[in-house]
């Protein structure tokens, strides 16, 4: 055999290599499908929270009734999470979605990239995490909460929050100085 066959028979097997590996990306489509299998889940976890305390609306003393509305913010924020992650992820590791220009289809679907959609998932974590929070404090002086939280527990629930907090700030300052840098590259390109 030639070199110049032995070339084309290299490049037709990196070539293959390389096919295979971006079609690879399709492993990636079960579990966005789970992950609407898990939003499914929130919603019917959603349905029996507004079902079992729809009825005791008249009876519920306000402090009740806000951790109530605070249970299903918190589920409904886990929600828009997940179809964050869903749509992007998609998206950007996957494929685009054909959905032409579909009146119903979300304004910020098709641009959210990498670094937006971490900055959406920890800003959602933190919302998350705060509401989680604020219902504990909530519930301090009330006999079998103070049971199951106690200070220690409630010290930690707080460090772990403020350590979402943190890590928020780290990222959008690290996206913040990659944009910047980029910014001066292109600066520099145009000179």
């Amino acid at each position: 055999m030639s070199d110049e066959n032995q070339q084309d028979e290299k490049l037709t097997v990196e070539e293959h290599f390389e096919r295979g590996l971006f079609a690879s990306r399709w492993l990636l489509a079960p579990m966005y499908f789970g992950l609407v299998v898990s939003l499914a889940m929130l919603t019917l976890i959603f349905g029996r929270e507004l079902l079992y305390y729809a009825p005791k609306i008249l009876t519920l003393s306000s402090d009740k009734s806000i951790l109530v509305v605070l249970t299903l913010i918190d589920l409904t924020l886990a929600g828009n999470l997940l179809l964050i992650v869903l749509f992007s992820g998609y998206e950007n590791f996957v494929s685009k979605f054909d959905l032409d220009e579909n009146e119903d289809k979300p304004d910020w679907m098709g641009t959210v990239d990498y670094s937006g959609l971490k900055m959406k998932l920890i800003a959602s974590i933190v919302a998350i995490s705060a509401i989680h929070l604020l219902k504990k404090f909530m519930e301090i002086g009330i006999p079998e909460a103070d049971a199951l939280y106690t200070p220690e527990k409630l010290k930690w629930l707080v460090i772990i929050h403020m350590s979402f907090v943190l890590s928020g700030i780290i990222l959008a300052g690290m996206d913040y100085i990659s944009a910047a840098a980029k910014m001066k590259m292109k600066e520099a390109a145009k000179k």
